[in-house]
């Protein structure tokens, strides 16, 4: 987005035509009013930058079909110039002219008709260039269908259009609508701009050189010349070829923008303007600095300008307006935009089946008022007072702190341990954090380190969808990947598709817009076709719904996002028969269950509520769960995590509905997971973080889980933990102290996880071959946190153990026959209870078995050592106890 500067923001409001309420589509849900209509497609424009148009900014819906457009404003319009005493010179018309065509001839391009051209739609900015206001109108309201008031002014319209009259889509029955204007139609309204400025400055000589390029007839210019009254100034002036260039207004003899442009009359203007670059996008193959140009002097950017708020871009001027207080329905019913009614006021009017009519007539506030009212930032600027400029430029390099010095710093280190949802709604903080992350991100990939460290902070959610691209690893020409892909050709999974999108996240405006129906197929089919081995199972909208929605204007960005989301933290799950996969994840899931809360995991195995195909799984993917504001939190985590961070996840939000699984049956969880309650996200996540910090990272080891990268960094790192474990690794290579793949059959058979014998070595800090030692490094506590129990006989025991391990033999907890004793020898381990308890054996199934019965005693964190004693015998660290002397 174009930076502020000069700019004001300005808010204009109108009604989109209201639906009846008992009508309903051809798929039998409700049809979508056009309020949302307008706004879904709304979103396009504000991708529309260039030097001659003002900048959309947001659209807000509010009550009766009520929108409200926040856009790029200016104060001064072509109306200025009509009124100044003195003329305005040819050369300034000619300016005028080129640089209005320049805007339309880049909106032509972009699929745009302005169509509502008038003079106070033609802004000036300080230095006198043309802005073009509100040339988005005719696009979102579908062409004028979706309103009550017909878009263009009759004084600036072509004959075309008059010809055709208005058309609302509530009056469909009534005939076909007419056809969409095209680019001609606004050279028309130019041509009657410029007449109207040549009038009044008697420039009109330039007027009629210009006409006769634009191809309107003189009779035209000579009904326009009576309404001004200028008929005898312009009658002597018009040359003779003007009569033998038109000859009617026929659409085929009028050019379009750009053919005027090229126009002979703008060749000693054209030469004054540089070509606009288009600014290259962060994922792309072409050179973000390619046309970067700096000062000879850099001192000279910011010499004598102290407003840093302006040079910030328009969207984060209004997000930070917004957190300070701004209101826009106030705003306007300042202004008197907004007028509120009694509610008997209000009332309908009846029509009796004579066609006679009783009650209100027509409000004629709900036709249009293109009223553009000035927001004021008065109280945003007052809020920043006190941030100093070094906060609007960091530097980078600087790793003491990610926080500005100013006179508020204490506040701003402060708020780092607030809340979240207290966070972003701090402007102060998120100024700060905008201006960090947006350097960051234009810094990308160089900067993906320092990205993730200040994403395990918190993300700014102005730029969330960048953030989440650039933690999920996405680089690249992602859009000419994107249109490379058929998303045309129909396929069988299309009508699949078609049925899930209008149930998937349909409360949020955006989503449930025909607009985002149209993105969520083109999305969705694009990830099926470029995915041949994969399969579309139902839950692929729901993840594509927060990608889509954060970048709804880059189909591409959420096409990617989604692409390297799956097969990081869903691998395989949507293969044609992912049953295997599935079944697998569950169970690794309920493994943590047992390990976090075993009180909880024997209530649920009792009355047989477990995860499976036929129970609700409790996977944090299923994201039409949660609304998208608290799932956007949740993964704003997940994205900081490995693959098996979603299972810490799932027991934290069981957790936190525990009280209720404990003292209701297997029906009463059933309704209880129908209708989920209200979850603290906030703490949900906290939680989270300290459950991944104590679960020993081979204790979700699954065999159909992504395979191992071969390098690591420290993209999985929460930071600093109280907790013994720390979450800074990335998996490593397979050794012979990894974890060994386990039958489906014999997983399910065992309630504890299995940790390797290279977790083991690596949480009791033991000291041997340097090859057997894992290179990530653990604090000093972690002795005090881990105990490692061997429950082989003492003789065993004896003869060799792990230093530090305390030997509880299996025979002192069950008989021969494996029944449980009187007094099992367990009671010795009730010291040791909440720290992580590693069972050995050098039979797998006795220790499946130990590990059972001290989950079934509430014993938390139990794991049993994969492969038993015997890995451990080659590594050389086992030891033998010293004699009694």
């Amino acid at each position: 987005m174009q930076p502020l500067r000069d700019a004001e923001l300005g808010a204009f409001t109108f009604f989109a035509s209201p639906l009846p309420h008992d009508v309903c589509g051809s798929n039998g849900l409700p049809l979508t009013p056009n309020s949302i209509k307008i706004l879904g497609r709304f979103q396009i424009l504000k991708t529309i930058t260039h030097p001659r148009l003002c900048q959309y900014v947001d659209i807000s819906r509010g009550k009766h079909e009520r929108l409200v457009v926040v856009a790029e404003h200016y104060e001064h319009n072509l109306k200025d110039l009509f009124k100044q005493d003195k003329p305005v010179s040819s050369e300034k018309v000619l300016q005028i002219a080129y640089e209005m065509l320049e805007g339309l001839a880049f909106m032509n391009k972009h699929g745009l008709v302005h169509r509502a051209l008038s003079p106070h739609n033609v802004l000036l900015d300080c230095k006198g260039k043309v802005k073009l206001a509100k040339f988005g109108l005719y696009h979102m309201t579908d062409h004028g269908a979706d309103v009550d008031f017909p878009i263009g002014y009759p004084s600036y319209l072509p004959p075309e259009v008059i010809a055709q009259g208005s058309f609302h889509s509530s009056e469909g029955s009534l005939g076909e609508p007419p056809l969409p204007s095209g680019p001609k139609a606004d050279v028309w309204s130019l041509g009657v701009l410029l007449f109207e400025l040549c009038a009044v400055c008697a420039s009109i000589s330039v007027f009629t050189v210009f006409f006769c390029s634009a191809g309107c007839m003189d009779d035209i210019v000579t009904v326009l010349a009576e309404e001004h009254g200028c008929l005898d100034i312009i009658k002597p002036d018009i040359p003779f070829q003007l009569h033998n260039c038109v000859v009617d207004v026929n659409l085929c003899h009028r050019p379009t923008p750009a053919e005027l442009l090229e126009d002979i009359v703008f060749e000693g203007v054209s030469c004054l303007y540089t070509p606009y670059q288009i600014p290259v996008s962060l994922f792309s193959s072409s050179l973000r600095c390619a046309h970067l140009e700096l000062p000879e002097d850099i001192n000279e950017l910011c010499k004598g300008n102290e407003d840093y708020l302006s040079e910030r871009s328009v969207d984060e001027v209004y997000h930070l307006w917004c957190l300070a207080g701004g209101d826009l329905e106030k705003e306007l019913t300042n202004k008197g935009i907004i007028q509120s009614k009694p509610p008997v006021c209000t009332l309908p009017n009846f029509i009796l089946e004579d066609g006679e009519s009783f009650g209100q007539s027509r409000d004629r506030s709900f036709l249009l008022d293109d009223t553009t009212v000035t927001l004021s930032l008065c109280q945003l600027k007052n809020r920043l007072k006190d941030v100093a400029g070094e906060a609007y430029y960091p530097l980078l390099e600087d790793e003491q702190s990610s926080l500005p010095q100013s006179n508020s710093n204490n506040e701003l280190s402060a708020a780092v341990s607030l809340p979240l949802i207290i966070r972003e709604r701090d402007t102060e903080y998120q100024l700060t954090r905008i201006v960090l992350f947006d350097r960051l991100l234009k810094a990308y990939p160089y900067k993906k380190n320092q990205i993730w460290k200040e994403a395990r902070v918190d993300i700014p959610p102005l730029l969330r969808g960048l953030a989440w691209a650039a933690l999920l690893g996405v680089e690249g020409d992602i859009q000419a990947k994107y249109d490379g892909i058929d998303k045309d050709t129909p396929i069988p999974t299309d009508r699949q598709i078609e049925v899930d999108i209008p149930r998937c996240h349909q409360y949020d405006e955006l989503l449930s817009s025909p607009q985002g129906h149209i993105k969520f197929r083109r999305v969705l089919k694009a990830w099926v076709v470029s995915h041949p081995d994969l399969v579309y199972w139902q839950g692929l909208d729901s993840l594509c719904a927060p990608f889509l929605y954060l970048n709804f204007n880059n189909e591409a960005l959420a096409y990617a996002c989604m692409s390297a989301f799956i097969p990081k933290y869903l691998y395989n799950f949507f293969l044609k028969d992912n049953s295997h996969v599935i079944q697998e994840y569950l169970t690794v899931f309920s493994q943590m269950i047992a390990f976090h809360d075993p009180e909880l995991s024997n209530h649920l195995n009792e009355i047989g509520f477990i995860p499976d195909g036929q129970i609700p799984d409790f996977s944090v993917f299923s994201t039409d769960v949660f609304p998208l504001h608290k799932i956007f939190h949740l993964w704003d985590t997940l994205l900081l995590g490995n693959s098996s961070f979603p299972f810490c996840i799932g027991v934290a939000i069981l957790q936190q509905l525990r009280d209720r699984l404990l003292a209701n049956g297997f029906n009463e969880c059933i309704l209880l997971f129908s209708d989920l309650p209200e979850i603290d996200i906030e703490r949900c996540v906290r939680e989270s973080i300290n459950l991944f910090c104590w679960t020993p990272k081979s204790a979700t080891y699954r065999q159909h889980a992504q395979p191992p990268k071969p390098t690591g960094d420290s993209s999985s790192s929460f930071g600093k933990n109280p907790a013994y474990y720390s979450a800074e690794y990335q998996d490593l290579p397979n050794t012979d102290l990894s974890r060994e793949p386990l039958k489906l059959s014999e997983l399910k058979a065992e309630i504890s996880p299995r940790i390797s014998a290279e977790d083991l070595i690596d949480l009791c800090e033991l000291t041997g071959p340097a090859h057997f030692k894992t290179p990530v490094k653990r604090p000093k506590t972690v002795k005090t946190k881990i105990v490692a129990v061997d429950i082989r006989s003492s003789e065993d025991f004896n003869r060799g153990h792990i230093p530090g391990s305390i030997n509880v033999p299996y025979s002192s907890v069950f008989g021969p026959d494996g029944e449980m004793l009187q007094s099992p020898g367990t009671n010795a381990l009730t010291s040791y209870k909440g720290r992580v308890i590693v069972v050995l054996s050098n039979i797998m199934k006795n220790a499946a078995t130990f590990a059972a019965h001290l989950v079934k005693v509430n014993y938390p964190r139990v794991c049993v050592l994969d492969g038993g004693m015997n890995k451990m015998k080659p590594t050389g660290l086992l030891t033998v106890p010293s004699p009694q002397i």
